[in-house]
C-alpha cells in the first residue's frame, strides 16, 4: 500500500520521467531520431527550488529581513557531484566546435544541433558583412555619376560638338575649348553674380574641383612601321598602332615645358589604362591647366597653335577630380580620346564615384563598429579553419565548402588591409592638396583600387550567401540541388564538349563573315557574347542580313536551329531527368532527424516538465488541505515526505512563506501560499494547453505532408502513423494514471492505511 501513497516513486520518479521523455519524443517524431540514452534515476526536482520557480519572491524575502529558520539548517541535502574543471581544450572545443571537429557520426541529433549552432553564428556574420557592404554605398552615387556624365559627356557647346561625337583631332580641340572648360569652371551664379568661394570652382554649385585638371597624350615614334616600296615616294612617315615599346620619348627640342617633354610613368605617378583599342601606359607628355577659366583657355589655345596633337598621337587623356561634401563622395573622371592608326577618333570615358573619407557621421561610426565585429569574426573563422585543417590535414581540401571558406577568409583579410592602406593614403594626399591647391590632384590610383575593393567585397558577399547551402544541406529538400548537379556532372561535361565545338565554329564563322561591317561581330570576343545574346533572343538580324545577304540568313537560321532547338533542349533534358531520379531516391530514403523533430522534442520535454511541476503543486495543495488551522513545519514536512519530496526542497518552500520565522504557517501565510500556488498552476495549465495546441497543429501539418507523399512511401508512412498513434495512447494512459493516483491516495488515507 505504501507504494500507492508514494507518488514520487510510482509516478514522479526520475526513472519514469526519463521513460516518458524517451518514449514520447522518440515516438512522436521522425523514426530517424536517435536519442541519447536516458540518464540514471535522479531525485525529483520539485517546484520549491527558489531560483527557477519563484524568482519574484527573492527580493520580497530579503526586504522583510526574514531570518532562516534554525531547524531547517539541520536537514541534510543531497551532496552535489563535484564539478569537473573545463580546461583550455574543452573551451576551444565548445567555442569552435563544428561538424568537422566533433565526431557526431553516431549521434544524428548532436550533429544537427552543432550544424544549427554553426548556421546561427554564420547568419550573424552574414548580417554583419551585409551591413559593411551596403552601409558604404548609396543611391546618391548613381546620381552623382549621372550628373557628371551629362555635363562632360553629353553636353555640346556652340560648335555642336559633344564628347561622344568627337571623330577627329579638330573636334577634340573644339570640345576642349568649349564644353570641357565650361563644365570645369563654375565661379558665378546663373545671374552672373560671383560665388562666395572666390576662384575655387564648384561644379553645379555643389562639387568642388580638386586642384587643377591635367591633359596627357601618348605618341608613337615616326617610322615605327614600314611603308611598302611602291608608296615610299609619296608617304614620308609611318606611325604604327600603339605599342609601349614604340612610344615616342624624344619630345620637341624647340619648345620647353612639360607638354613637350616626355615623362615616365614613375616620374608623374601615372597609372596604366585599358582603353577600347588597347592598354596604354601611364607615361607621356602632360600639361596641367590653371585654376581659372581664362588662364586654362590660354593654355589650351597655345597647345593647339603649336600642334601638340599630331600624326603620332595615339591617345589623349583629360583627368580631374571633384568632391561633394553633401554626400561625402569623390568623383574621379577620366576622358579618353583614342586616335587609331586607321585615322579618326574613338572617345571613351571612365567616371568613378567612390567614398574615400569613411568616418564622418554617426552611421559611419556604426559601420566602424561593424568592421571591428567583422575582424573578430575573421579571427574566429581563421582559428576554426586551422583546427579543421589540423584534424583532417590534406583531406580538408577535398570539400568544395572548405575551399570556399578559405577563399572568403583570404578576401576578407585583403579587404581589411586595403581599408587601412586607403585611409592612410587619403589623409596624406588631402594634406598635400590643401597645402598646394594649384597642383594636380591625382586620385586615379586610389579610385581604381577603391573600385577593385568594392568589386572584391561584392564577390565575397556573393560567396558568403552561397555558403549558406553548406549549413542547410542536412535537409533532404535542400540537398536536391547539390545532388542533382553532382549526379549529372559527367553528362554535362560531355555535353559541354559538343556544345562548345558547335559554338566556337559558329563564332569563327560569324567573325569572318560580318566582322568588317557589324560592330557586335568586330572582334572574336564580341562575337561569342553576341551568340549568347542570340540564344536569349537579343539580336539584330537586319545588321547580319545587310553584311551578307546570302550567308547571313543561312548563318542565323542554322545557328538558332542547332544551338537553341537541339543543344539547349538536350541540356535541359539532362538536368530534368537527373532531378527526377534524385527526387525519387530521396523520397524513398529513410528520414533523418529534421529541424521539426528537434522542435517537437523540445515541445515534449517542456510539456513533461510543466506537467510534473503542476502535479507537485497539487501535492502542496493537498498538504495544506490535510491540516486545519495553523500548520507546523513538522507536519508539513511529514506530509510531503510521504509523497517523495526531498528535505531541502520542503524546507525551501516552507521558509519562503513563513514570513515571521516561527516555523508555523498561520491562516494569512497559508492563504498567500495557496494563492501563489494557484496562480502558478493556472499559468502552467495555460502553457500546457498552448503546447498541446501547437503540437496538434504540427501533427496535422505532418499528416497532410505524409498524405501528399503516400504514393512514393506508403509503407513508411503507415508505420510512422502507427508509432505516433501508440505513442499518443501511452501518453494519454499516463495522463489518466496521474489523475487517478491522487484519488487513490485520498481513499487510502480515509481507510486508515499509512
Amino acid at each position: 500500500m505504501r507504494s500507492l501513497n508514494n507518488r514520487a516513486e510510482s509516478h514522479l520518479s526520475g526513472q519514469v520521467e526519463c521513460e516518458l521523455e524517451r518514449v514520447g519524443p522518440g515516438a512522436w517524431v521522425n523514426q530517424g531520431y536517435r536519442g541519447t540514452p536516458p540518464p540514471p534515476p535522479r531525485a525529483v526536482s520539485t517546484i520549491y527550488d527558489p531560483q527557477p520557480l519563484y524568482p519574484s519572491l527573492g527580493p520580497l524575502e530579503g526586504a522583510r529581513g526574514m531570518p532562516e529558520p534554525g531547524p531547517l539548517n539541520s536537514f541534510k541535502t543531497q551532496p552535489e557531484a563535484p564539478k569537473k574543471r573545463r580546461g583550455c581544450c574543452s573551451f576551444v572545443k565548445g567555442l569552435w566546435g563544428t561538424t568537422l571537429t566533433e565526431d557526431n557520426s553516431d549521434n544524428r541529433e548532436q550533429f544537427m544541433r552543432t550544424t544549427l549552432r554553426e548556421l546561427l553564428v554564420y547568419l550573424v556574420f552574414l548580417v554583419d558583412i551585409c551591413l559593411l557592404t551596403y552601409g558604404m554605398t548609396s543611391s546618391s552615387t548613381y546620381y552623382y555619376t549621372k550628373a557628371m556624365t551629362d555635363l562632360f559627356v553629353s553636353t555640346s557647346g556652340d560648335g555642336g560638338v559633344a564628347f561622344q561625337s568627337i571623330d577627329s583631332m579638330s573636334d577634340f580641340w573644339i570640345y576642349a575649348k568649349g564644353p570641357l572648360l565650361d563644365g570645369l569652371y563654375w565661379t558665378k551664379w546663373y545671374n552672373n553674380q560671383p560665388l562666395a568661394s572666390g576662384e575655387r570652382s564648384f561644379i553645379y554649385y555643389e562639387n568642388m574641383l580638386l586642384g587643377v585638371p591635367r591633359m596627357r597624350q601618348i605618341k608613337i615614334k615616326d617610322n615605327s612601321c614600314k611603308v611598302h616600296s611602291d608608296f615610299q615616294d609619296e608617304i614620308k612617315g609611318c606611325f604604327d598602332v600603339y605599342n609601349e615599346i614604340k612610344e615616342d620619348d624624344q619630345g620637341s627640342r624647340d619648345i620647353n615645358g612639360t607638354a613637350w617633354t616626355y615623362h615616365t610613368e614613375k616620374e608623374i605617378n601615372g597609372s596604366a589604362h585599358w582603353g577600347l583599342l588597347t592598354s596604354y601606359s601611364g607615361a607621356g607628355f602632360y600639361q596641367d591647366l590653371n585654376t581659372t577659366k581664362a588662364e586654362s583657355a590660354a593654355v589650351v589655345g597655345e597647345l593647339k597653335e603649336n600642334l601638340w596633337l599630331d600624326r603620332g598621337t595615339r591617345a589623349v587623356f583629360v583627368d580631374f577630380s571633384t568632391y561633394n561634401a553633401n554626400i561625402n563622395m569623390f568623383c574621379v573622371i577620366r576622358l579618353l580620346v583614342e586616335f587609331p592608326a586607321s585615322g579618326g577618333a574613338i572617345p571613351s570615358y571612365q567616371i568613378r564615384t567612390v567614398k574615400l573619407i569613411r568616418y564622418i557621421t554617426y552611421w559611419d561610426y556604426f559601420i566602424l563598429g561593424c568592421e571591428c565585429v567583422f575582424c573578430l569574426f575573421i579571427l574566429y573563422y581563421i582559428v576554426e579553419e586551422i583546427l579543421e585543417l589540423r584534424i583532417h590535414k590534406c583531406s580538408y581540401f577535398k570539400s568544395v565548402w572548405n575551399i570556399l571558406d578559405v577563399v572568403i577568409i583570404m578576401l576578407a583579410i585583403v579587404a581589411v588591409v586595403f581599408n587601412v592602406f586607403r585611409t592612410i593614403k587619403v589623409d596624406k594626399l588631402l594634406g598635400k592638396l590643401l597645402q598646394q591647391p594649384d597642383i594636380y590632384a591625382d586620385f586615379e590610383f586610389l579610385a581604381f583600387w577603391q573600385t577593385q575593393y568594392n568589386n572584391m567585397n561584392a564577390v565575397n558577399l556573393f560567396f558568403a550567401w552561397i555558403k549558406i547551402f553548406k549549413y542547410i544541406s542536412f535537409n533532404k529538400t535542400m540537398t536536391q540541388l547539390s545532388s542533382t548537379l553532382g549526379r549529372c556532372a559527367k553528362d554535362i561535361l560531355g555535353f559541354a564538349v559538343m556544345f562548345f565545338i558547335v559554338f566556337f565554329a559558329y563564332a569563327q564563322l560569324g567573325y569572318l563573315l560580318f566582322g568588317t561591317e557589324v560592330d557586335s561581330f568586330s572582334t572574336f570576343v564580341k562575337c561569342m557574347f553576341t551568340q549568347l545574346r542570340i540564344i536569349l533572343g537579343d539580336f539584330d538580324y537586319n545588321a547580319i542580313e545587310r553584311a551578307n545577304r546570302v550567308l547571313g540568313p543561312i548563318y542565323f537560321f542554322t545557328y538558332v536551329f542547332f544551338v537553341f532547338f537541339v543543344l539547349l533542349n538536350m541540356f535541359l533534358a539532362i538536368i530534368n531527368d537527373t532531378y527526377s531520379e534524385v527526387k525519387e531516391e530521396l523520397s524513398l530514403q529513410k528520414d533523418d532527424l529534421q529541424i521539426t523533430d528537434l522542435i517537437k522534442q523540445s515541445y515534449m520535454k517542456t510539456f513533461m516538465k510543466l506537467k510534473l511541476k503542476k502535479e507537485k503543486i497539487s501535492d502542496v495543495h493537498k498538504a495544506l488541505r490535510s491540516k486545519s488551522g495553523e500548520i507546523e513545519f513538522k507536519d508539513f514536512r511529514e506530509t510531503l515526505k510521504e509523497m517523495g519530496h526531498a528535505d531541502h526542497e520542503i524546507s525551501a518552500a516552507f521558509s519562503r512563506f513563513d514570513y515571521d520565522g516561527n516555523q508555523v504557517l498561520d491562516r494569512e501565510e497559508q492563504e498567500r501560499m495557496k494563492a501563489e500556488l494557484e496562480e502558478k498552476r493556472e499559468a502552467l495549465s495555460a502553457e500546457l494547453n498552448q503546447l498541446g495546441r501547437d503540437y496538434d497543429k504540427g501533427s496535422e501539418e505532418e499528416t497532410s505532408l505524409n498524405t501528399a507523399q503516400k504514393e512514393t512511401s506508403n509503407q513508411t508512412t503507415v508505420e510512422h502513423r502507427e508509432i505516433q498513434r501508440l505513442s499518443r495512447q501511452v501518453v494519454q494512459l499516463e495522463s489518466s494514471i496521474s489523475a487517478i493516483v491522487p484519488q487513490i491516495d485520498m481513499i487510502m488515507k480515509k481507510l486508515g492505511f499509512k
